[in-house]
């Protein structure tokens, strides 16, 4: 289940800016330029604007996770690795098929062969990875097993994140926290300095981040000989947002 936490801070502008123009508007019966009223000069005279920027921050559950794993190999020879290899990322690709993940959700990650020069050994290791997107990321753990299972010795990161239709709902609820905060922040310079606020002039949105936060084992080794199923702990995925507002007031 999702839970989202809504968390925001803001800094605040005051800009006091005797702003207006009158425009160039003629008039349909003597072709001249409306006087303007002692009041409207005077209203003119006291209208300012106070400009707030604020963030906004919201935490969801991941819905969404990419899990490295791959397989390694060393011989004698450049052909002999390249051979293994290529075994090895054959039953995993059969594996992935297995478990109903489609091909496009896996990736090619890091392939290399290269030449070993040790004191007592000469030779060539390589390994072949792949990137594996899980939408269900309580299945993650079975991927890794049957990944495992299938010959991978290589089990890097898991990294938890959001599919696009959840990061842009929770954009959405990112940037209404900024401008909850943005009110809430004019509102209290309006009243210290004795001002009432009559609307808004401009939004600007600024950056809006997603960080994803990487999963890490909670029964053991995975890679250990009948070791229990492999579970995964990972913490709320965090998107942020932020906006610049100004909002006009009169003294």
């Amino acid at each position: 289940m999702n839970r989202r936490q809504f968390l925001a801070g803001s800094t605040v502008g005051l800009a006091a800016a005797i702003a207006g123009c009158v425009g160039d508007v003629r008039s349909d019966t003597d072709g001249e330029a409306p006087t303007e009223s002692a009041s409207d000069e005077r209203e003119r005279a006291d209208r300012g604007e106070i400009t707030v920027t604020a963030s906004g921050d919201v935490e969801a559950e991941p819905d969404r996770a990419v899990v490295t794993v791959g397989v390694q190999a060393s011989g004698e020879s450049a052909d002999a690795v390249t051979d293994e290899l290529a075994t090895g990322a054959d039953e995993l690709r059969r594996t992935f098929d297995d478990l109903g993940i489609p091909p496009e959700n896996v990736e090619e990650g890091q392939y290399r062969v290269h030449p070993v020069h040790e004191r007592d050994t000469e030779g060539f290791e390589g390994a072949h990875s792949f990137e594996v997107t899980v939408t269900d990321v309580g299945r993650v753990g079975e991927v890794i097993d049957a990944a495992i299972e299938a010959g991978a010795d290589d089990v890097g990161r898991v990294n938890f994140a959001l599919q696009a239709e959840t990061r842009a709902t929770l954009r959405r609820d990112a940037i209404d926290a900024a401008l909850a905060t943005a009110d809430e922040e004019a509102a209290h310079v309006a009243d210290n300095r004795n001002v009432d606020l009559e609307g808004t002039t401009a939004v600007t949105t600024g950056d809006v981040r997603v960080r994803p936060v990487e999963g890490h084992l909670a029964s053991g080794d995975a890679a250990a000989e009948a070791a229990p199923p492999t579970e995964i702990e990972t913490d709320p995925v965090s998107v942020s947002a932020s906006v610049t507002v100004t909002y006009a007031f009169v003294e």
